[in-house]
């Protein structure tokens, strides 16, 4: 099983490098990625899990109810990309709940950063997808946090893959700089070692013009972007479909898990 995962939020990674670019364009941005992805989706008849902040949302309700039309599954990103309370729990489910008319259930903390799962029950959510459990220098250690499902104070824990027996993230930076064979080769390891794949992206990075200096993006990013990082993907996609690989959403993984606290 893979879980296909993308964090549609406001673009705004230049801020992380002294860039400044208005909210609108921050919004074009990550909307023209994610048109991409979502045509990508809809020609191989694939569902993912789209983890969306209410500051998008409510930028684009028609991409939100083209997610949903689609069948594919929406989760919670928080209220804003660039800022956080403990209120945007609460307030970022309602929201996304009443703008698609579906439950939420999951929640992705903005830049895979820690949130109490105490705060995430008092929310509501079933499950959290928050946690990368590896190492990435000036972001995260976790090497020592489990890399398989498991629950935590009622809320279900699905951390992002890793490689195995070495945990090499398995995620979007990933893609863009393994040799395909080689992020294949290490997906395959994490296969086999949990039983289901799940990895994750951003619709800004299949954006054509990563490349702009006004942006700030950093070369390692800008690498195989925009329509290199679709063609890449679709190779991944043909590549474990011929292996007869469901990709499914995350939700379907925790059916599949038969995990007790799901709700319907």
């Amino acid at each position: 099983m893979i879980a296909l995962s993308f964090d549609i939020e406001e673009f705004d990674l230049p801020a992380e490098h002294n860039k400044q670019i208005p909210l609108a364009e921050q919004i074009a941005i990550s909307t023209e990625g994610l048109i991409k992805v979502l045509d990508l989706l809809k020609k191989h008849r694939l569902r993912a899990t789209f983890f969306s902040t209410v500051t998008f949302a409510l930028a684009s309700p028609a991409i939100i109810e083209r997610i949903i039309n689609e069948g594919h599954e929406l989760a919670s990103h928080g209220c804003s990309h660039s800022s956080f309370q403990l209120k945007d729990l609460k307030e970022s489910k309602e929201t996304l709940e009443k703008l698609s008319g579906k439950l939420i259930n999951g929640f992705r903390m903005p830049r895979m950063m820690s949130i109490d799962e105490t705060e995430l029950f008092l929310a509501g959510y079933t499950y959290n997808s928050s946690l990368n459990p590896t190492w990435i220098p000036g972001r995260y250690n976790h090497l020592k946090r489990p890399r398989n499902i498991y629950e935590e104070k009622g809320v279900w824990q699905i951390p992002a893959s890793v490689s195995h027996p070495f945990r090499i993230p398995l995620f979007w930076i990933s893609l863009h700089q393994f040799p395909l064979l080689i992020y294949q080769f290490l997906c395959n390891s994490a296969l086999k070692k949990d039983g289901y794949l799940n990895v994750y992206f951003h619709p800004w990075e299949f954006y054509s013009h990563l490349d702009r200096k006004e942006l700030g993006v950093p070369g390692f990013i800008q690498k195989n972007s925009g329509d290199q990082l679709i063609l890449r993907l679709e190779s991944v996609i043909d590549y474990f479909t011929n292996k007869k690989i469901p990709f499914i959403t995350i939700e379907e993984i925790l059916r599949k898990k038969m995990i007790p606290l799901f709700v319907e």
